[in-house]
């Protein structure tokens, strides 16, 4: 069977087909006490409900996330995978591209259909399912999905290969992407490039790995935009084209996340 043709099929045919789903998650620092309990759980009960899913838990405390009792549902398995601390936040942000390449060339490629890259500090709280499924997976930004082009926080520097010359299309959020195997490695190792080449050209892009994603995407056109819905912030408060979260962000602790080694 052609795996393009999937995310078109009823579930019940995949369920048949016996698709496996991937979920990669980063978790650094405190993070891994005070979000990652009620992310996974949440996962297990909205993402991708009646399929196999392999969590992939990436942190900087293997001890620390043994602790954590997480009692999955038996569709779900966590699978642990240790990363080192950087000592910037910033590189901690961008090195998950090359860890995802690398892990999907060693393992999961050999595991998986599908992979969703996720944020820690949100949750779900809808249906996160098959519909979502596709080659290329980009999620519009709920902060700047109604606003004009112009205001978008596209990489203004010339230097960095981030930079987009142009008013864009869409602003995607970096805290949700996935697609097939195959499409996130192309993604993740373009990416990866491009921050090597900046670090050699001595800059950064504003955004960090987000900056990248949105310029690939800009190259590379995704073939399936999922809305804020999927990843909502409810500080923005009522809009009546959003009436149903599915995934929302928790309140940033951005004195957690960025702390320096």
């Amino acid at each position: 069977f052609c795996s393009e043709m999937l995310p078109a099929c009823p579930a019940v045919l995949l369920q048949h087909l016996c698709v496996w789903v991937s979920l990669f998650v980063f978790v650094y620092f405190s993070y891994l006490d005070m979000f990652l309990e009620r992310f996974l759980l949440s996962a297990d009960e909205h993402f991708m409900p009646g399929f196999r899913v392999i969590y992939y838990v990436f942190v900087d405390d293997l001890a620390k996330l043994r602790r954590i009792s997480v009692r999955l549902s038996d569709r779900g398995m966590l699978r642990e995978v240790a990363v080192e601390r950087q000592r910037r936040w910033q590189d901690n942000s961008m090195s998950r591209m090359k860890l995802i390449k690398e892990l999907i060339e060693t393992r999961v490629k050999n595991e998986a259909d599908y992979i969703f890259c996720f944020d820690v500090d949100q949750h779900f709280s809808g249906r996160f399912g098959t519909e979502a499924l596709g080659d290329s997976v980009a999620l519009l930004h709920a902060w700047f999905y109604r606003r004009p082009r112009f205001l978008y926080t596209y990489e203004t520097n010339p230097l960095s290969t981030a930079y987009v010359q142009s008013r864009g299309d869409f602003y995607y959020h970096a805290a949700v992407f996935g697609g097939t195997w195959q499409s996130v490695r192309r993604l993740t190792e373009a990416c990866h490039r491009g921050i090597l080449q900046d670090k050699q050209r001595k800059v950064e892009a504003r955004w960090h790995d987000e900056s990248h994603l949105n310029k690939y995407f800009w190259l590379h056109k995704p073939t399936k935009i999922l809305s804020p819905e999927y990843c909502w912030d409810p500080a923005i408060g009522w809009r009546t084209d959003i009436r149903i979260f599915r995934l929302q962000w928790v309140k940033k602790q951005y004195g957690a996340s960025r702390q320096v080694v």
